[in-house]
């Protein structure tokens, strides 16, 4: 119940599922698994420590799993997992990590666009969107139903909420905390993610509250530790709010500032 080219090679050790289907001039290695119902096409190289799930799509030119391109790795067992339908589009590379997590992971029902590079020891979540020639550094978060948009590059040991939405060509060297839209240069916060929330069945009053709580985190004039404060004090519990608040305190880098943090030191330097 397998498709295997015989231009293909295939190391007899490789764990391959059934319903798999590897296009010609691809290279599988040992110590790897494959989902059943995988689509490996034309000249795919899957390397030792690949675990891909089921129903998988990894389209002409990916390589995943290749060592880290890390001076300090010393070629200990690591893995790169990918989750179960997730897309891998041409020429992507999602290295395999390193002894910080020994793992780089991508999520289920991924997107991975076309030259996407996930550097070792990063983790997506589910249902993310990464677009064509985002560049991951190293130890990068990346959490579910995140979008970021092509082009961009994101500094190693970034955290990127979930919901959140990053511009194309967008230079990422701060966090970015959940159900945002951050853009411009220097990258900022320029919204909440309302259309993304909408379609994933937020109600109003959810969209509501995240909205309040980020006029008081971002155009409220306040420092981060503070802004956190009142938004603890003077907005009601729920998921979302926890979510932000724990977010921001957690945030090691610092998050993107507001757009009038900015303009305000535009002004300043002129």
């Amino acid at each position: 119940m397998r498709n295997i080219s015989n231009l293909a090679f295939v190391h007899p050790k490789a764990q391959i599922g059934d319903n798999v289907t590897i296009e010609p001039f691809s290279t599988i290695y040992e110590n790897t698994e494959i989902g059943d119902g995988t689509w490996i096409g034309s000249n795919v190289t899957i390397f030792q420590g690949a675990r891909i799930g089921k129903n998988c799509k990894i389209f002409p030119g990916a390589v995943i799993s290749a060592i880290p391109q890390d001076l300090k790795f010393k070629g200990e067992e690591t893995t790169a997992i990918i989750g179960d339908n997730t897309v891998i589009r041409e020429c992507a590379t999602i290295n395999r990590g390193t002894v910080e997590k020994y793992k780089t992971e991508v999520g289920k029902n991924c997107l991975i666009m076309a030259y996407v590079h996930a550097a070792h020891d990063c983790i997506i979540g589910d249902n993310c969107i990464i677009a064509n020639a985002v560049q991951l550094a190293g130890h990068v978060i990346i959490e579910d139903y995140a979008l970021i948009g092509g082009a961009s590059a994101v500094h190693q040991f970034v955290r990127i909420g979930a919901h959140s939405m990053v511009g194309g060509g967008s230079l990422v060297r701060k966090d970015i905390p959940p159900y945002i839209r951050a853009a411009r240069e220097p990258l900022c916060y320029v919204g909440v993610n309302t259309v993304g929330l909408r379609r994933r069945g937020f109600t109003n009053e959810q969209i509501f509250q995240i909205q309040e709580i980020y006029r008081v985190v971002f155009l409220s004039g306040l420092n981060q530790t503070r802004a956190a404060e009142t938004v603890e004090n003077s907005i009601a519990p729920s998921p979302e709010r926890d979510i932000i608040l724990s977010f921001i305190r957690s945030s090691e880098r610092g998050i993107v500032k507001s757009p009038n943090t900015l303009n305000n030191l535009n002004e300043d330097s002129d």
